[in-house]
């Protein structure tokens, strides 16, 4: 590994803008950190070394000629398989996309490319971002640079592990209910799920509309907040798109100042099913939070001891919808015998290109939204989908942003949870209601856990398109953690 795979995004910029390295260097370097390591990960499913190269080129092209370059010009991204790129495979960890090439490219996509961003290739992921795990993907489990045994989180787990692992000091994933903070948090990065409609959803295959947000991974919070930059904003081409100006990250990120802050803990957000390392570290991370200056203070938000039931309902029914249209007519993998009805091909398709939690979910979303149940299951959830926006809105009248840990549990083995389905949704109750309310989250790495020395992190919650608040508390808690580590978490890890 060379070092400029070690290297934060910021000092990689700087130093291609210093011509003290080419952006063909960093993109090299990484394809070579990839060839190397990426086969006990499983990351990447595509890698687009010729376009990356071409990328890289032109950003060093650009330099000598004297062009102005933005401030991630010439920085590696891994993209999760999720987002549409031209040209480019985009599977959702599914068999019934395997070797479909869109036409177009996702906004967010298009964001990183007129940033002068390199794009490396896509990452693996649960199918259609449906699990905790990364287990579900169809093109087998990607695993935790920590430890090769155990799962990167998910469903954006290729995402996680890609940068926790070197393969790329930037990541692009979505969080439904919890699928780029999760991962985060057992990996040791920096994720974040922005509010909803602060990025653009257009070119992001959907799972539950009113759910899924894309957003950054990164080592470092400055890091996550220039990507964050990069790709935030008001998008015609998407409905749900806020169209208001976005708050500068950027600089809260380097404030670094919570003096005056007040600062909830959801009283909710504890009891049995959390690991005693993990409640240890978010105990320490609290104290150093109260030192800085910040006030805290005990919340209690009543109506989340619902969310986890709630979104199991609103989620899987959103799905069974969004997923209608992979039918084998269109695009796709189609399963046909040359004399089938259109409900053979349908029925067959969907049988052999769907992996069984897809199935599962379809299954339960359709009977929810079934006559004669719509009501009682899929209306019942959304009314408390709403108390839980109220019990938001009246916690974020007392304090500027919440604090909870990320997930009650570090990274589990490959295999563990896999077949417990319950277990396994109950990695997110720390997560979902930030999705079902639509405000902002982010997890930050605050330490190894005792009990087996993996990561562990905390969760910043902030009110609609105030973000910048939490990377103002984030930075100013990275800051303190890594003085007092010597250097970044991840600066832990064993060396693959």
């Amino acid at each position: 590994m060379t070092e400029l795979t070690r290297m934060t995004a910021v000092d990689l910029a700087a130093g291609i803008k210093k011509k003290e390295f080419s952006a063909v260097d960093v993109a090299k370097a990484h394809f070579d950190q990839i060839a190397a390591v990426d086969k006990k990960l499983n990351a990447f499913l595509f890698i687009d070394e010729d376009g990356a190269m071409a990328q890289a080129a032109n950003v060093d092209k650009k330099l000598a000629s004297g062009e102005f370059l933005g401030p991630l010009a010439g920085v590696p991204v891994a993209v999760k398989d999720i987002f549409t790129q031209k040209d480019i495979p985009t599977t959702c960890g599914s068999r019934i996309l395997e070797n479909w090439r869109p036409p177009y490219d996702s906004t967010v996509v298009s964001r990183m490319k007129n940033a002068d961003m390199v794009l490396l290739g896509k990452v693996n992921m649960d199918e259609f971002a449906m699990g905790s795990s990364t287990e579900t993907s169809a093109y087998g489990p990607t695993t935790n640079p920590w430890d090769t045994s155990r799962i990167p989180g998910g469903s954006s787990g290729g995402s996680s592990a890609a940068v926790a692992g070197f393969l790329a000091p930037l990541a692009v994933g979505t969080d439904t209910g919890g699928s780029i903070r999760q991962p985060a948090a057992v990996t040791g990065t920096v994720g974040v799920k922005p509010t909803y409609g602060g990025i653009s959803r257009y070119g992001i295959v959907a799972l539950a509309s009113s759910l899924d947000q894309a957003g950054p991974f990164a080592r470092t919070v400055l890091d996550a907040a220039l990507l964050h930059q990069a790709i935030a904003g008001y998008d015609p081409l998407d409905s749900t798109s806020i169209n208001q100006p976005i708050p500068d990250f950027v600089a809260a990120a380097k404030h670094k100042d919570i003096a005056g802050m007040k600062l909830g803990i959801v009283k909710e957000f504890a009891g049995e099913g959390y690991q005693a390392g993990v409640l240890n570290r978010f105990n320490e991370a609290v104290a150093i939070l109260r030192n800085l200056g910040a006030e805290i203070v005990e919340l209690s938000c009543p109506s989340f001891t619902y969310a986890l039931a709630a979104y199991y309902l609103i989620q899987p029914s959103e799905c069974s919808s969004n997923l209608a249209r992979f039918d084998g007519m269109r695009y796709g993998l189609r399963v046909d015998d040359g004399d089938s009805s259109v409900e053979q091909v349908m029925a067959a398709t969907r049988a052999a290109g769907f992996g069984p939690e897809v199935k599962r979910r379809i299954i339960i979303g359709t009977y929810a939204l079934s006559s004669g149940y719509y009501d009682a299951y899929y209306g019942s959830a959304q009314k408390v989908r709403r108390l839980i926006a109220d019990d938001f809105n009246a916690a974020f009248s007392q304090v500027d942003a919440l604090i909870s840990p990320t997930s009650p549990i570090t990274a589990f083995k490959i295999g563990e949870k896999l077949n417990d389905p319950m277990a396994m949704y109950l990695n997110d109750i720390c997560t979902i209601p930030v999705n079902l309310a639509g405000v902002g989250g982010m997890s930050v790495p605050i330490g190894l856990a005792d009990e087996d020395n993996l990561p562990a992190g905390m969760q910043i919650m902030a009110p609609v398109m105030c973000d910048d608040r939490m990377y103002r508390v984030a930075g100013a808690l990275e800051s303190a953690l890594v003085s007092s580590w010597g250097g970044l978490l991840l600066d832990k890890a064993p060396r693959l």
